[in-house]
């Protein structure tokens, strides 16, 4: 038997997309993902959060580095949009 697709209006693309399969995030911040963010956007924001983790030599499961991409998750989806480290290259 299979599972008929959740479909959300997503925030990121502007458009309806099909949704998250599960909750990918804990707390009120990832309650939000669920509701308003396609598997597109979360794709978008894995690679985008993947720059930032290299680009700042971040250590993930430090609690500083979690609290920076939070903030940067939050406004990647629900403010003025993700920005780049000053400098950064995308390669080619």
């Amino acid at each position: 038997m299979t599972q008929a697709v959740r479909v959300v209006q997503c925030v990121l693309l502007k458009k309806e997309a099909p949704g998250l399969e599960r909750p990918v995030y804990p707390g009120d911040l990832g309650a939000r993902i669920w509701r308003n963010v396609s598997k597109e956007a979360w794709q978008r924001w894995i690679a985008h959060q993947t720059m930032l983790i290299n680009e700042y030599r971040l250590v993930a499961v430090e609690p500083k580095a979690r609290k920076f991409l939070e903030a940067e998750m939050e406004k990647f989806f629900f403010g003025e949009g993700a920005t780049k480290p000053e400098g950064y290259v995308a390669p080619t």
